[in-house]
This record gives structure tokens, sequence and C-alpha cells, in this order.
């Protein structure tokens, strides 16, 4: 979608309307934490982030992939940096292309800084002198396809000694085709106002984001402030002076100092805010907080699961459960599967489905990174102690959740640790549900004023040994309970003879047809148990080859069952399916022999 409709539709509503800036890490170990926070920093509920681009494109192949991961796998609107600083013609298109394969709609056109090293910008053989330029370029070679924004520069760009002269060149970049503005950083609000003022005398009529830098260390801002010669009120540098060793001191105030401009342009009638977060989540968030900037439900959880905008998933509307935890391996699979997308996941009968490709079958962290959390295990009880320590918060990632418990988890945690100190290894899991509003925080999802709906699902690993009893339990006294069972080698056991989905969150909203976006199904669930089973052997080889960890966590991969259950009297109180668990343990009670 692009960004300037989200931002004329918030304006309308006179909503204030937030945005991030990332730029692409040095390190790959950079990347996967990055992903991380976007995931996390989704929840934040911006319209749109951006990425930037290296000069001369030397960041290019990575902040396509961001931008492209962003979009696709966290279902964040993403607006591609792209300039012209070495960047000739060819290159210009090369960017443009691979942006709309990948689904990229949003551009940011921009002159660029000069390259490293250099003291003045210059324009490269074959290439554009300024984002005007660039601006024209692209409608004339892609008409209305981009939504193309542009930088506008509050106190004049650096290289401009004519600020009049400068708006008109902003003016110039709008008429070109640019669709929106994002400013300079600045501290001084009322000289912000003042501009936006002039910006609509002369006929700049599009949107206009102030460009928010929170101050994160006073050397960062002392640099940052003379690099670009940014104004900086007195008052500000009469505050940071006495505080400027102390770093927590100086990030509260940064925070502080970024409520109160963001309040002070609100004032002044301006609602549209874009951060710089320096790739950093905690300030962004407490600022955010401090404004009582909340996004909706409806707007942040549309669908259970984070909706996909890439361009082949937009419509994707059901998704088996099983890849909940592991979302970037789910769209990595899938993407090959044929006639994706069709409403539903793939066409089952297709020889392509359920492939596996190189991310679904790695471990998400390095391996110092799973050693801190997961230790070397010399027994099966210590890894039940690991499980445990997962579902209560002491234990940050495993092989199968890449983050720590959801929300709605967290209903029902104690159920949880306590199954896995008695063996039953949980890899997913949700409570059952039976009509909460959509707006609730904990399990609402999708449009205000209607009601979700969710059968309670489990899905572990148990020995063979351990799965008997079970299956026996269900059998005898929980006939509302369906379940799948599977070793690595493919033997499955199941109480149910369909092969059709089984839907296990619903909605139902005012004017819509109900929804049913999540399911268990079996022939998705037997692609999944590769994945599933080769985690453990990804684990296994961190340690030692014959060591006492290799030994115990091989076992598991090599003998245990993967399973899941859903207890389908979604009417029951959330704990109900744990029912058989409890009732495990009484017949082992009561079948161990008095002494």
């Amino acid at each position: 979608m692009k960004v300037v409709h989200k931002l004329e539709a918030a304006f309308e509503e006179n909503r204030p309307v937030w945005s991030f800036e990332y730029f692409p890490p040095k390190t790959q170990q950079g990347v996967i934490n990055l992903y991380d926070r976007l995931e996390r920093m989704y929840k934040l509920g911006p319209e749109f982030i951006d990425v930037t681009w290296g000069a001369g494109g030397t960041t290019s192949d990575l902040t396509l992939e961001i931008c492209r991961t962003a979009q696709s796998v966290y279902g964040l609107e993403t607006c591609m940096h792209l300039t012209c600083t070495n960047m000739p013609v060819d290159k210009i298109d090369m960017a443009l292309r691979e942006a709309k394969d990948a689904g990229i709609q949003n551009i940011l056109a921009l002159r660029g800084d000069p390259p490293r090293g250099a003291a003045e910008w210059v324009k490269c053989d074959n290439g554009f002198a300024n984002a005007v330029d660039l601006v024209r370029y692209i409608r004339k070679q892609y008409d209305d396809y981009f939504c193309i924004s542009v930088a506008g520069y509050p106190e004049g760009h650096i290289d401009s000694e004519d600020k009049e002269q400068d708006l008109h060149f902003l003016k110039a970049k709008v008429d070109a085709g640019a669709d929106y503005i994002v400013t300079q950083l600045f501290y001084d609000t009322e000289l912000f106002l003042r501009w936006a003022d002039q910006c609509r005398a002369i006929g700049i009529n599009c949107p206009i984001l102030a460009g928010i830098m929170p101050i994160q260390s006073y050397n960062g801002f002392q640099r940052m402030t003379t690099l670009c010669k940014t104004a900086v009120p007195e008052a500000i540098h009469q505050k940071l002076e006495p505080i400027k060793d102390d770093d927590q001191a100086v990030k509260s105030f940064g925070v502080q100092l970024a409520i109160d401009m963001c309040n002070q342009l609100r004032a002044g009638g301006h609602l549209g805010f874009h951060f710089y977060t320096l790739n950093l989540e905690k300030t962004t968030r407490l600022i955010l907080e401090g404004l009582k900037f909340v996004a909706p439900v409806e707007k942040l959880r549309p669908l259970p699961w984070n909706p996909s905008k890439g361009r082949r998933r937009r419509d994707e509307s059901v998704r088996p459960i099983f890849w909940r935890n592991r979302t970037r391996s789910y769209i990595a699979r899938t993407e090959g599967w044929d006639e994706f997308p069709n409403g539903r996941w793939g066409d089952s009968r297709s020889p392509a489905y359920g492939e596996l490709d190189g991310y679904g079958m790695t471990l998400r962290y390095g391996k110092d990174a799973c050693l801190a959390q997961w230790n070397h295990p010399s027994s099966l009880e210590d890894v039940y102690a690991t499980f445990a320590q997962y579902c209560l918060g002491q234990v940050k990632f495993l092989p199968w959740s890449d983050v720590p418990l959801n929300l709605e988890a967290t209903l029902i945690r104690d159920h949880l640790a306590r199954i896995n100190s008695q063996g039953f290894l949980t890899v997913n899991s949700q409570p059952a549900v039976n009509g909460a509003n959509s707006a609730d925080p904990n399990v609402g999802w999708g449009p205000k004023n209607g009601y979700v709906y969710q059968k309670a699902y489990l899905e572990f690993f148990v020995s063979a040994e351990a799965l008997q009893p079970l299956i026996r339990s269900i059998e005898r006294d929980h006939p509302s309970i369906t379940f799948y069972a599977v070793n690595r080698h493919g033997d499955l056991k199941t109480n149910t003879s369909s092969d059709e989905p089984n839907a296990v969150t619903w909605g139902v909203f005012p004017g819509q047809e109900i929804k049913q976006p999540t399911v268990v199904e079996v022939v998705s669930f037997m692609a999944w148990k590769d994945e599933a089973f080769e985690l453990w052997n990804q684990w296994a080889d961190l340690y030692t080859p014959g060591s006492s960890s290799h030994q115990v966590i091989q076992e598991i991969a090599d003998s245990w069952f993967l399973v899941n259950m859903v207890h389908n009297d979604f009417q029951q109180p959330m704990e109900a399916i744990f029912n058989v668990f409890d009732q495990l343990s009484l017949d082992r009670e009561t079948a161990e022999p008095t002494r």
C-alpha cells in the first residue's frame, strides 16, 4: 500500500501517525537482532518504516533484503531509501526493478551525502545531480506505481546558502511527483512550525512528517548536530551540560525532550512524526508511551498473525498454526507452494508442498547465544527444566520459538511450565477463548466491535513411552480432544479420520463473513515435522559428539514424538486441555505399588 494513502487517511481522521527509520547493520548477527527488533516494534504501531541506502548502493543488497523481509515476514509497510550518490542510471534502474519485484511500493528519493572520505558531493557519470531529477526519472519510468517521498530541511539544506531558494527546491520535488515529505532532524519546534507554514504558503500541500531524533548519548548528539549544522536551543544545552557524563540521565532527558517536542508540534496542528531510531528500541517505546500513542488492536492485529505485505501474499487469510513461532521460516518455505496465494496456504497436492529451504533447518542464533540460554544438559530432567524456564520467562528463546512467550500464552504460563517439567515439551500453544471482544489486549484481533474464538491448542514433544498412556487417556476420558502424533520417521498416530482442516481460531465481525485464519491440518503438519525434528539435531550439534549433552538431545531427536492436540470444546475453561495431563499424574500415582 502507498504510504501517502495511509497518511491522508489518518490526517482526515485527525489522528497522529508515526513511523520509524532503520539502517542496515554491519554484521550478520546485527541483522538477526534487527529482525527481532522489527518484530517487537511492530507492536508499537508505526504506519510504516524506512531503511537507509548506502552511498553508491554499498548496502543495496542488504537494504533490499531488510525491506523485503519487513514487508513479507513482519507485515510492516516499508519504504526504501534511494540516493543519487555514485549511482549511475543503470544502478538506479536495477534498484527500482528489484524493489518492484520485491513488492516494495514506497521510495524515499534523496540526493544523498558525499561518499565516505569525500569533502563535497559530486555527480557521478551518467547519474543524477539532485533528488528532483531522481523523482522525475522514477515517475517517467514507473508512472504512478511508486509512492515517492523526499527530504525537507526546516533549517535549509546544509549546502544551501538561501533558505527561500531551498523552499522552492522542495516545491520542485513535490511538483515533479513527490507524494510526501520527511524532514531532517531538528530541535527547535518553533522554527519547524514556521517552516511548515512557509511550505503551505508556497503551495506545498502534501503530508509532512517531522523528523525526530531522540538524544541517545551526549557525544552522539554533539556529533550529529555538528555534522548537520543543526540549531539547538540554548535551553537544551543548559540542561544537558550538568548531566553529559551520566549516560542514563542523558537518555532520560532525550526521551522527555522528544515527548515535549511532539506535544508542542501537536499543539501547533502537526500530526505526523518520523522517528530516527538508530536501530534502538527502548527510547522510541518510552517516547510513544509518554505521548500515549497507542495503535488500536484492529490495526496491530487484523488477524491473529501479522499479515504479510509481500506482493504475492497480500490476500493470504489462513495459515497452519505450526509455524506461528517461526514466521520467517514459514514465509520462505511457502513462497514456492503452487497456486499461492489462494486464500489458504497452497495446494497440498503440489509436489512443491513442504519443500525445505536453508533457513528453516537452522537455529536462529549463533552457538554462543544458544549455549548461554540452554547450557549443557546432562539428563532429560535438565532439558525439561530449560523448557519450563522458557515458559516462565527465564530462558529467552528455544529452537522452535525465536522470541519469548507470546502475550496470550502467558495466560496459561503456569500450566505450560508444569507439563514441561513433567516431560511434555511444548513448542506452541493457545488458550481457549469463547467470544472475547476483538479489542481485547491479550487475545483480540480483527475489526472493532467483533468477537473472537479459539480452541485450546498444544503442540509438544513427548517420549514414546509417555505417548501411549496419553493416547489411552484421551480415548477414554477426553472425547473433545483430537490429536496427531508423529516421530521423525513419519509414523503417524491420530484419533481423527478426516484430512480436512480443523479451524482453531475464528472471528465474527460486523458486515463480514466468519474469518477462520488459523487451522490444524495433517499435510502441513507432516511438512512441519521435518523442520521441527531437525532443530533437535541442530541443538545436539552445539555439543561435542559423544558428550552427555549431545547424547540426551539426540535421543529426543531420534525417538520422541511430536504431538499437536486440539480441545474442540472451546466453551470449556482455558485450562481444560491440561486436565488430561493431571489425569495421567493421578493414573501413575494409583498404579504405583504400596510399600
